[in-house]
């Protein structure tokens, strides 16, 4: 008998260390499929529904840079030891990623009262945490799935949650959202247009159009802003509002980035030398730190000159990771491209980044230019943006401008650029050589008259 306990008791011990997260203590993934997958065994017969969730620390990363691992690592095992404290004896949480938490509640049987549980969850997360002498908060967002049918697996019960987490994160912080069909049917679509996507970059069937940008004084085009479109053989035109995102979320916005600025400084090289060209970066290539190296290979190869090239770059992305948005900035003015920030006023950046970044160019969001003749709010912001950017030396572009009144308050005010509607919509590669040549032709007849 003690032979044989001693050569179980090891054993027992392996599969707890195979089935248990080393840092928090709680179950892993596997447990957690483990869980699952006996309570779906156990009411196979009488499939009573019950409730799987993940919830999804928001905004774990910038603690981590700004403590430290270390820290970050205590903050997860506090969040485990408030999770575990508010579970029922019926239960169970378990770590099943880097910041991402299962639960699995048996006895929660509608969807009323699985948000209802969930932002219980959040509310018990949201208190301080203690970082050494300091403190930190945190909020999370939840997505939860309900076991009807016997049919139903542990896997497609997750992945139903993850695509619910999908839309509270994308719906804003500390959100909770339920499985439905309607997702599912979203989900669906969404994977359609990733699956046409990558065929479409990988064929190079996506385009650069321009938008015109001026100056507002004379109102001569000045530059113009790449912005991607694509029309799918099947899907038809398919928005930047919508493909891009999806570009984003799935790992496809570095390759199409790529394909638009080769076609876009392809088509800028027969412009006129004084023109600018202007591109957008996405949050996820300002952590990537080849994406330098991408512009400048793209740019030898179609032999544009980087003086020319504008770089825009929004406050949200750098927040991502202000450490290496910083060194791609740096290393793209090393080479003399200019760096503006784009839809300044509307992200969770600080003043304190114009200073550390010394951008060139700052772009008023269309947010504030859209209500500029009707709400002293807005004509008050812009007034104090221009101001502050004299004082910085930094030129600025005003966006979204729909008609003469707004130009002309802008001129008012002293903003130097503009760009919108009233001077041009965003316009294929012929067509743009096509408005330059009547707009050179016009001012040199005007300069001969």
């Amino acid at each position: 008998m003690q032979t044989t306990f001693g050569t179980d008791r090891p054993a027992k011990e392996n599969t707890d260390l195979a089935f248990t997260d080393s840092l928090t203590g709680l179950g892993n993934h596997r447990r957690f499929f483990d869980k699952v997958d006996r309570l779906i065994s156990d009411r196979a017969d009488d499939p009573a529904p019950f409730t799987v969730g993940i919830l999804d620390l928001d905004g774990f990363k910038p603690i981590n840079d700004l403590f430290g691992h270390k820290a970050g690592d205590d903050i997860l095992v506090q969040v485990a030891m408030r999770l575990r404290a508010s579970m029922d004896g019926y239960s169970t949480v378990c770590r099943i990623g880097a910041d991402e938490f299962a639960f699995l509640y048996p006895m929660v049987f509608s969807e009323e009262q699985a948000a209802e549980t969930s932002r219980m969850l959040i509310e018990i997360l949201s208190a301080p945490y203690d970082v050494g002498e300091r403190t930190a908060r945190l909020s999370a967002s939840v997505g939860c799935s309900l076991f009807y049918s016997g049919d139903e697996t542990t896997e497609i019960l997750l992945n139903k949650a993850e695509t619910a987490l999908y839309h509270a994160k994308r719906s804003g912080r500390g959100r909770v959202v339920v499985y439905t069909r309607e997702m599912e049917e979203a989900a669906k679509r969404v994977t359609r247009i990733e699956q046409a996507l990558r065929r479409a970059v990988s064929a190079g069937e996506v385009e650069p159009h321009f938008q015109p940008i001026v100056d507002l004084n004379s109102r001569r085009t000045i530059g113009f802003e790449t912005l991607a479109r694509w029309t799918d053989r099947d899907l038809g035109v398919v928005p930047p509002s919508v493909f891009i995102p999806i570009a984003e979320e799935r790992g496809i916005i570095g390759p199409l980035s790529q394909l638009v600025l080769r076609k876009a400084t392809e088509a800028a090289r027969s412009w006129p030398k004084e023109l600018f060209l202007s591109f957008n970066l996405s949050p996820s290539q300002l952590v990537d730190q080849n994406t330098g190296l991408h512009i400048l290979a793209i740019l030898d190869r179609t032999g544009f000159d980087p003086r020319r090239l504008e770089i825009e770059i929004t406050e949200t992305g750098l927040m991502n990771d202000p450490a290496s948005a910083e060194k791609i900035v740096e290393d793209l003015r090393r080479v003399g491209i200019r760096v503006s920030l784009d839809d300044f006023g509307t992200g969770q950046s600080s003043l304190g980044r114009l200073r550390e970044f010394h951008f060139d160019k700052l772009k008023i969001d269309r947010a504030f230019v859209s209500s500029i003749l009707d709400d002293r709010p807005s004509e008050h912001i812009i007034r104090a943006i221009l101001a502050m950017c004299e004082g910085l030396g930094m030129d600025v572009v005003a966006e979204g401008i729909e008609d003469e009144a707004q130009a002309d308050r802008l001129v008012q005010f002293g903003c130097a650029g503009g760009q919108g509607y009233l001077f041009g919509k965003p316009a294929d590669a012929d067509a743009t050589l096509g408005y330059l040549r009547d707009s050179y032709r016009g001012a040199l007849h005007a300069k001969a008259i």
